[in-house]
């Protein structure tokens, strides 16, 4: 069974102190800890014996992998009935729920009949809005 070592900044973090005073408490001989190198570490019973009870660890924080993709469609040749149609659509899927929060602007241009799209959000939810932009422009 491997024994659970704490760093001063892990136990400061557990008493909610400042690490100068964990050290103090080290050098005082208050909380008893062995130096490793250049570093003291508390073991958990030690801990929990200046504490009083049971030392829990803190849960361990899961990194979760989150994939964004930004995308910017230009479209040429655009009516305003059709840079209309394609704002409600956008607007309509944006309210769809997600795995992940979407983000969409729209710009049309009257002048140089140009509509810019830009979506920013997860692969999935972009793959999707551009397959029915694509339905869209393409009917």
């Amino acid at each position: 069974m491997t024994r659970r070592l704490y760093s001063m900044e892990e136990v400061a973090e557990q008493l909610g102190l400042h690490v100068r005073t964990v050290r103090g408490y080290v050098r005082d001989g208050r909380l008893r800890a062995v130096r490793i190198g250049r570093q003291y570490r508390v073991a958990r019973e030690d801990l929990e014996a200046f504490v009083g009870s049971p030392v829990t660890d803190p849960p361990e924080t899961r990194r979760h992998r989150q994939v964004e993709v930004s995308s910017i469609v230009e479209i040429d040749a655009v009516s305003p009935e059709l840079a209309h149609r394609v704002s409600t659509l956008l607007t309509a899927t944006r309210t769809h729920p997600a795995d992940q929060p979407l983000r969409v602007e729209t710009a049309y241009d009257e002048g140089k009949a140009r509509m810019k799209i830009i979506i920013l959000g997860g692969l999935a939810d972009t793959r999707q809005l551009l397959e029915y932009l694509q339905a869209v422009l393409e009917s």
